[in-house]
């Protein structure tokens, strides 16, 4: 007996608000995927669709919330939201399609749970619950910050991951330098993959996620001060927790940013200049900007 439709709901979006959108996702569906869509109706660069399956009705009063949230904080008009069902086998299947195996960077291959046993020599191999696309490393700004890993020594003490996603940087983290991570997701469904992809990879031991807002859980104060800190979310946020990562940071030690626009870099990296940082590098992949900051 096949599985029965599965109810999915989508918008377009430019490609600055995916990250947001994602999230807003994130919060009422399962299934999470985004992809480049065909339209070009933004100014801002290619559209994107993003897209969930809502396995629970009551929670679609939840989802509107977020998405209107997302839209202000992208600095859009709503999106219209879509609305069809699709066959089970026929999704994971589009999904798995359209998650293969991605070396990034000269250190890393992300793939799905779907390609487990695929590996390249010299890399370290990170397998991700391919049902969730925000964190899986298709986006420039999670490329960014693994690239980013590459450049830097290994920390003096453990890597905080702010709004951790998918876990895939804490994970990065441990397995690139065999310390201790900290992973802290805003979104409790979030928080729950990010665990079980750090039980998938075998990390569990060096890493924890775990639900929280930011550097204030009580799980990342008390593993401060940390070697490193990573945070891959949007420009504003990042820019008012600039106080907050210089507290939690050894001197010396780094801060990876993205999640934003390269224009957007200029505004964030005066903020964490007010605190005490120097820049240490830049990656730019497309309209999306990493940076690398050094506490001095």
């Amino acid at each position: 007996m096949s599985a029965p439709p599965l109810p999915r709901l989508a918008v377009t979006v430019p490609e600055h608000a995916v990250p947001a959108f994602a999230a807003a996702f994130e919060t009422a569906c399962e299934g999470v995927a985004f992809f480049r869509s065909h339209d070009q109706g933004h100014p801002t660069g290619p559209d994107w669709t993003v897209e969930g399956l809502l396995t629970d009705p009551a929670a679609r009063a939840r989802l509107a919330g977020a998405l209107a949230l997302a839209a202000a904080a992208s600095g859009i008009a709503p999106p219209d939201v879509r609305e069809d069902s699709v066959e089970a086998e026929g999704w994971l299947a589009r999904t798995r399609d359209a998650f293969p195996p991605q070396p990034i960077g000269r250190r890393f291959l992300i793939r799905g749970t779907h390609d487990a046993g695929v590996t390249m020599p010299g890399r370290i191999a990170l397998t991700i619950d391919a049902g969730l696309a925000f964190g899986s490393g298709e986006h420039a700004t999670t490329r960014g910050c693994l690239m980013a890993l590459e450049r830097l020594p290994r920390p003096r003490g453990p890597v905080a991951d702010v709004g951790t996603g998918s876990g895939i940087l804490a994970l990065a983290a441990a397995a690139l330098w065999h310390v201790r991570a900290v992973g802290v997701e805003i979104e409790p469904w979030a928080a729950r993959v990010g665990a079980e992809n750090a039980r998938m990879n075998r990390l569990n031991r060096r890493v924890m996620i775990v639900h929280g807002n930011g550097l204030a859980a009580p799980a990342l104060r008390r593993h401060a001060p940390y070697g490193l800190v990573l945070a891959n979310i949007l420009a504003r946020p990042l820019c008012a927790m600039a106080v907050d990562v210089a507290r939690n940071l050894r001197r010396g030690g780094h801060a990876v940013l993205s999640g934003l626009l390269v224009e957007q870099a200029p505004m964030v990296l005066a903020a964490y200049r007010r605190v005490g940082f120097a820049l240490a590098g830049r990656i730019a992949l497309g309209h999306w900007a990493t940076l690398i900051l050094k506490r001095r």
